[in-house]
Order: structure tokens, then sequence, then C-alpha cells
């Protein structure tokens, strides 16, 4: 079997491209060099090995052998775990957004040697459709266009830097400050997106925002706004009541493909588990509603039983895809570890499969009308359809009987899922993610008296604290696998993982753990802070690689939205529509492995101007994405007076 240069790395999503026929490279000056050397333009793909189109990408393009000579032949092709290193997919990913529109892994770009961007998307087709370029077609025009307009590529890039540059430097206004009005804002900025059917923000596809949510809370704890409560109490009960929470083992997938919350991209991630027990845990205690704190225990219990390092911390996610016969385990599907068919279900709940079938929606054809890849076809998503109480009342049962009979039924599913082939668990271990677990945990062994929880949520700690964590420096390593920790930790690793340490020591009173955090908030404002224009910096000085030095954080997000609205044309408040980069200029695609989305309606910093590839129709969708509705229409506060919550009282 070949093999390349990844085969040498720790990155499971690195390790998933060590057999491709494509030459790849490790982020590194090994292949900075070689592109130097040869005069050759870099191939950068950026992903992360749960990300499905990153497989459907690496499947029609990257294992192709006629691709694969194509790109060895003309590019030095590189690979970045997106996980491992925020801070380069950061930079590119800042470059594809403000020339695309939108952005999403996988992730394309194209460099010069040294490393500046020309021209960047996310997935592409291998052949010509949905009016976008074959990806090998892309390549070949792209080496043309390198060999024949060198000065314009070379043109392109500098400007395209220049801006970024200039764009990533902007500080701080001195007189800018926090104060109540920010809040206010922010609360009627997530009120008109708020859907008060569904629940969640804005139209499909439905990402959980649990950042969101904890703010509602805490604006709700700031004003008394009853509001505020109300729409993250209405999300958090929508989400878990659809496909997007996994009813029969616990914890949440990555997002909602449609409205509903009932289609999901069934990729798991530890950071989604983390938050979102948080948000539950304050929801039982502000409602003392014990719905609440029912789901968090799910959670937590999946994460414990399927996510868990026998040392004890957290790995980072589980696969959306997975083998649908265990007879031909390379034949893979989305969400088929958790979808059934009706006959399966009847077969192992026997009298109680009817109930069961009300209770969670299952249909006898299916009950996944809008599939475009025939992914579910005579499976079933399992949500839940119907209450209890009217799963009772239409059984003849009394609610506490249809509750056993429910929870038997579950168990059994449970064992008979074991048979089937779990999805590829992606067993890195970074500091960040298992922060924001520790929390979690430690929050909720305090509010549910649950010593269980408390107990693993130091067992993670102190497993960052003995392997990732030098105490005499005060140096935070982000990523550990397979017995290596390497990787110097990013703002967000000293952020999240002090802030465990708090919430730890306040769940123990344990000294040692607020020291710790003591000394990490320290080295973290040594390394990170931007004493000149206010905020930290994402990434430290002194990695040569990085095209825009010292890679802002908070200052780089605000750089963006003036960016956007610098570069938006005066064009009617009705078009939505973005424009593309002048450079190549395919369609733009569109992935499931989303981002949230930039402001749209701005030019892209000058670019190349070649002739434009062949464009076909595009379909409506690809794969189940659906297009954004219309904005709505803004609306003005309501009143004390009109507010239905105000009038009740």
């Amino acid at each position: 079997m070949q093999t390349n240069r990844l085969a040498q790395e720790k990155s499971p999503y690195l390790l998933q491209h060590a057999h491709n026929p494509v030459d790849w490279y490790p982020w590194g000056e090994e292949a900075f060099a070689k592109a130097r050397a040869e005069d050759k333009p870099i191939f950068l793909s950026i992903g992360y090995s749960t990300c499905h189109w990153c497989h459907v990408m690496e499947r029609e393009s990257f294992e192709s052998a006629e691709t694969a000579e194509v790109l060895n032949r003309h590019f030095v092709p590189v690979k970045v775990d997106r996980e491992e290193r925020p801070d380069v997919d950061r930079i590119y990913m800042m470059f594809v957004q403000a020339t695309t529109g939108s952005g999403g892994w996988p992730m394309s770009v194209w460099l010069t040697p040294d490393l500046r961007p020309f021209f960047g998307g996310t997935y592409f087709p291998p052949d010509a459709r949905y009016g976008r370029p074959g990806f090998k077609q892309m390549l070949e025009y792209i080496a043309q266009v390198w060999q024949a307009d060198r000065a314009k590529i070379n043109t392109s890039s500098a400007d395209v830097l220049q801006q970024l540059t200039q764009h990533a430097a902007i500080a701080a206004t001195p007189t800018s400050r926090i104060d109540d009005s920010v809040a206010e804002s922010l609360f009627f900025h997530l009120r008109r997106s708020y859907d008060s059917t569904l629940g969640g923000f804005g139209g499909a596809p439905k990402f959980p925002r649990p950042v969101s949510l904890a703010f509602l809370f805490r604006f709700f704890a700031l004003t008394a706004n009853g509001e505020a409560r109300e729409m993250a109490l209405h999300t958090l009960r929508e989400m878990a009541k659809g496909g997007m929470y996994d009813q029969m083992g616990g914890g949440f997938h990555r997002y909602s493909v449609d409205e509903r919350w009932f289609v999901p991209h069934f990729e798991k991630m530890l950071y989604d588990q983390g938050q979102l027990v948080s948000a539950l845990i304050e929801a039982y205690q502000i409602t003392a509603d014990e719905q609440y704190a029912a789901i968090a225990r799910d959670v937590i219990e999946y994460v414990l039983r399927d996510m868990r390092d026998p040392g004890g911390a957290f790995y980072s996610a589980e696969d959306a895809d997975s083998v649908i016969d265990p007879a031909d385990p390379h034949e893979k599907g989305e969400g088929a570890f958790y979808i059934w068919s009706d006959a399966e279900l009847r077969a192992l709940l026997g009298e109680a499969a009817d109930a069961f079938a009300y209770r969670y929606g299952v249909e006898a054809d299916g009950n996944v009308r809008n599939d475009p890849q025939n992914e579910f076809t005579g499976r079933n998503i399992l949500f839940q359809a119907h209450t209890i109480e009217e799963t009772a009342e239409r059984f003849g049962l009394t609610p506490e009987a249809t509750s056993a009979l429910l929870d038997d039924a579950r168990a059994k599913l449970m064992e008979a899922r074991k048979s089937r082939v779990r999805p590829h668990l992606d067993d890195k271990i970074l500091t960040s993610w298992n922060g924001l677990m520790i929390s979690a945990l430690a929050l909720a062994g305090r509010a549910l008296n649950e010593p269980r929880y408390r107990d693993a949520a130091v067992a993670a700690a102190e497993f960052i604290l003995a392997n990732m964590w030098d105490a005499s420096s005060g140096r935070l390593l982000r990523r550990y696998r397979a017995g290596e920790a390497a990787i110097d930790g990013f703002l967000d690793d000293y952020a999240g993982f002090a802030s465990a340490l708090v919430d730890l020591y306040e769940a123990t009173f344990d000294l040692r753990y607020i020291e710790a955090a003591g000394k990490m908030a320290d080295v973290m404002r040594a390394r990170f802070e931007d004493r000149e224009g206010g905020g930290f910096f994402s990434s430290a000085e002194g990695d040569a690689s990085l095209i825009l030095a010292h890679e802002g954080g908070l200052r780089r997000r605000r750089a963006l939205r003036q960016l956007a609205r610098r570069q938006r044309p005066a064009a009617p408040r009705r078009h939505h529509r973005q424009r593309s980069l002048p450079a190549l200029r395919p369609a733009r695609p569109r992935c499931l492995c989303l981002t949230p989305q930039l402001p749209t309606r701005r030019r892209a910093p000058h670019g190349l101007r070649p002739h434009d590839l062949p464009r076909q129709a595009a379909p409506d969708r690809l794969h189940r994405t659906r297009r954004r509705p219309p904005p709505r229409r803004r609306r003005p506060p309501l009143s004390p007076r009109r507010h239905p919550a105000c009038r009740a009282r």
C-alpha cells in the first residue's frame, strides 16, 4: 500500500489521507522549501476527520490516481487539520470568506510559494456539475494561469495580503466601552432572528448556538426580561425533541439541515456537548424543571460512555458517516448508525413497536421526505413526535406504564445498536474542548448533587495538568494523542482550561485548581494580550509560517465586520446575492460543514481575471442544503403592553 508523509503524523484527519496517491505534505518548512525550489504553487486543503464533505472530496478526488497525477505534477499539496492548527485555518478562512462570501470545510486554497493566497473555495466536485467546475479542470486551469500570467498572480496575491493585513490590524476605538446598550442591542438582534414556533435562530440549516443561549440566560438575570429566558428555554426543548438529538443514546448532533431540528448532520462534537450541558443545567437552575436536568444527564452519560479516554480526558468527535452493512465496511452513509427501518424495530420490540413508533414518529416506508441523496430511503430518524401523555392516551395506558414500556424499548435498541459499526472516533484530546466539558461536569456535579460528574471533571483536569501543562513555565499544549502532547496552546486553550479550573475549584474547593488557573491567566496575558489596542490575539508571535503575523482574535472579528461594511456595493437591500472573486469565479460551493456566514453583499479584494470556466445550470440544492429564506422585516421592540407575557402578569 502506498503511503505519503502524512503517515508520520498524529492527527486522525491527516492519517485518513496517508494512503492517498496525492503526495501530501504536512504544514511546515519542508513543503514550503519544495514549493520555492520547484517554483510551484501550494494547494492547501484544510478539514477535520469527522467532516462529511471532506470524506466526499477525498473519495472523489484525492483517491483518484488521475487527479493525483495532475495535483502532484503542478502543485505542492499540503494538508492541515483545522482542529490542530486553528491559526492557519483562520487566516485562510478569512481570505475565502472575504472573496467568496462564505466558507466551510473542506477548504481549498491555492498559495504562492511564499504562502500568499490567490484563489480559494470549499468543496469542488470531481467533474463539472451544479454550475461548478470540476476539481481536475480547476487544477489544470490554475496551473495554466500560473505559467502564463505569473505577474498578475503575484500582483493579485500581494494586494490581497495587504488588504487582509490592514483589516486584521484595525485597532479598537480608544473611546469604545461596553455598557448596557451593547447587551440590549444583542438581545434585539437575537429577537429578530428568533423562530418563535420551532425555536432557534434563523432558518435552515440551524445550529445549536449555545453561546446565544448562555447570553439570553444572563440577559434575563440582568434585566428580568422573561422573553429572553423563554427564547432560550424554548430552543432547548425543541432541539431535544428533534432528530438532532440522539433519542436513544443521548448527545446532540452538530446541526439540523432543516428548520425543524429533524434531519441532522450526524457528527457529534465534544464542544457542543459541553456547552449544551452547561446551558441545560442553567435552564434547570432557573426553572427547577426536571426535564432539562434529564436531558443534561443523558448527554453526560453519552460523553462518559463513548467519548472518554481511559486516562480521564475526552475525545474530540464522532463522525457523521458510518458503515451501512458490516459485510461491506467500505460503503458508508450519513447517519447509518442511528437510523432504523420499521421492520427492524418491529422485529426487536414486538408488541411495544406500535407505541414506540407513535412516540418517535416511525413510518412504514421511512419518515424522511426530503432526501435528495437517497440516504434515508425506507429508514426513520427518531424524534419525539408525541408526548408520553399523548402516547399513553392513544394506547390506553397510564403515563407511568408508558414510560416504563418505552424505557425498555430504548434499552433493547441500544443493545441492538452495539452490533452496528460505530462511526469513526476522532480520539485526539484538545485542551480547549476538554475545558468546556470539564466546566459542564463541574457545574452539573454541583447543581444535580452528582459526585460522579465532579469526579469525572477532576480526572480530565488532572490528565491535562499532568500531560499537557508545564507548571514551571506555565506553557500549555493544545493536542494529545497516542502518547504525544504537541502544538503550543492558543488563546482558546488557555482561556477555556483556566475557566474550567475555576469552575472545578468552585465544585471541590481544592486550592491547586485556582492557583493553576491564576498561573495560566498570567501566561495568557503575557502571550496574547493586545496591550495597545485592547482585547487578545488568537495566537502568539513567533511562527514565521503565518502570513498575518500575530493573527488576532477579538480585533480580527472586528476587522472582518469593517471589511464587509467597506466593501458592500450600493445595491437595494432586498438583493442578497454575494459577489465572488473576479478570478476564475466558480459558482460558490455549498457544503454541510458550514461556518457562520459573514455579512453579505460585499465586493471581494482584487484578484485575477482570466476567462470564466464553462458554467452549467445549478440545481436547487446540493445534498440537503437549503436556500436561505428571505430576511425577516425588522420589527420595533414590543412595548410591555403589547408583550403577551406582560399582559399575562
